[in-house]
This record gives structure tokens, sequence and C-alpha cells, in this order.
């Protein structure tokens, strides 16, 4: 009898459901896919900006990503066109456990290399849709996290600030993808409840094993105007040296992004 029921139990725990995860697993998780895949990344982006006239404007620039210990990361990011942004570049060293980011601007024009406090992180990346928080991340720290409901495609987060009022909105939603754990969508609501910003990743495909975004689209309903940043060249686990996320190459960009 005892060795029927030493078979007869994992075939028993074979067929129950698998439980669900945590809301603190799936924005772990969310997090890890969206921004951590692979040990370094590199792509190149063409972003069109539309302003609400309909009018628009086209940057390309490309990004390199290199991760940390204990989840700090390092980003940088170099502007090719136009003529009015071309060789500007953006450093980041973002800090994990709630501490503030290093992040500078080199502006070739005016011979300036400007540090962004960490304040403006939520302002306008280069005059676009995505803000500067985009490009590398919002700590999962600075919020609460809430499943609010779960389809049998996503889960949908409800994300609160814990410091209200450092940042413009009052919470906003993320939908995350069940089967990749990819983020999908975001909507951002003010203070009166109001939505005001989404984002979304709009083309979504597999790259080197990681889910990847190969579209996003961010768009301010307030101002009426949208911006579009579609990947390519995606490329994960290059080999990117530590050297190259340091204040020298604001003004000599390394051969990476070339």
């Amino acid at each position: 009898m005892r060795t029927r029921l030493s078979l007869l139990l994992p075939l028993i725990a074979l067929a129950l459901p698998a439980a669900e995860p945590t809301v603190a697993e799936i924005v772990q998780k969310a997090n890890t896919v969206a921004y951590f895949a692979g040990k370094d990344g590199r792509a190149e982006i063409e972003m069109t900006i539309k302003d609400a006239k309909g009018g628009t404007r086209v940057r390309r620039f490309a990004i390199l990503r290199l991760n940390g210990k204990g989840g700090d990361q390092k980003f940088y990011v170099y502007f090719k066109a136009p003529a009015d942004v071309r060789k500007m570049a953006y450093l980041v060293w973002k800090r994990a456990g709630g501490k503030d980011d290093d992040r500078w601007l080199w502006l070739p024009a005016l011979n300036l290399k400007k540090r962004i406090a960490p304040g403006d992180k939520r302002t306008s990346f280069v005059g676009s849709d995505f803000l500067y928080e985009d490009v590398s991340g919002r700590d999962l720290d600075e919020d609460t996290h809430e499943l609010t409901e779960t389809t049998e495609t996503s889960y949908l987060i409800r994300n609160v600030p814990t410091k209200p009022d450092t940042v413009e909105f009052a919470h906003y939603l993320v939908w995350i993808d069940r089967k990749t754990f990819l983020p999908r969508k975001a909507e951002y609501y003010d203070k009166n409840g109001k939505l005001y910003r989404t984002v979304e990743a709009t083309k979504v495909d597999t790259v080197q094993g990681h889910p990847t975004v190969l579209e996003s689209v961010a768009s301010d309903l307030r101002a009426g105007t949208k911006t579009t940043n579609t990947f390519s060249n995606v490329k994960y686990d290059i080999g990117l040296k530590d050297r190259i996320f340091t204040e020298r190459f604001l003004r000599r960009p390394p051969r990476e992004v070339k």
C-alpha cells in the first residue's frame, strides 16, 4: 500500500494547478524582463515625435546598457540625427535600493555637460513624450503595488507612489503579460483621477530568447502629442565594458554606438 501511495502522490501533485505568483513576485519579474535581459544590451532607436497639429520630428540614437551588482545598472545613449541633437549623449548610473541615480546630459552645441537632478527624471526626454525615467525604469521601492485583476492574458497592477509630492501622478496601472511577464501597457492618472498619459508596447518579439519590445508609444493625452520608438539591431550579451559608461565618453562616443 505504501508503494502505491508513493507512486500516486506525484501524479496528484502534477494534477494540481500551479500557484499564482504574489504581486511582489510579479512586479519583480516584470522589472527583470523589461530592464535586465542578458548581462548587457544594445539597440538602435528611431524616435518619431508627433505634435498636436500632426507635424513630426524624427530622431535617431543608440542605447547601451550594462547590468551591475545588486540591481545597479548603467545606460549610455548617443544621438546620431538630426543635426540639432547629433553627438548629444546621455549617461545614467542607476542605483538600486532607493538611492538617487546619477544622470548626465552632454550638449555639444553648447560644449556643456549638464547634471540632471533627481527631481528632473520625470521630465521630457529630449522633447519627446517619453520621460528620462522611462529610459532606465522606475525603482520598485518607489511605489506600493496591488494586484487588482488577473485575466487569461494579463496581470493588472495598481501602483501608488510612496512619496506622492515628488511625482506628478497619483497612481498608474500596468498590464503585465502572464506568459512572458513583459509589461505591455501603462496608464497614468493625475490627482483628480483623470487619465493623462499612456505608454504601450505595440510590437513585441523574442530576441536571443528574451521577450523584447520592438515598438513603444507614449501619448500625452492633455497635449495631444505622441512619440513612437522603433527598435532595431537589438542584441544582448555583447560584452560591454564598464569604462564605456563614464563621463569622459560623453564628449567622445565609444565605437559601440557608432
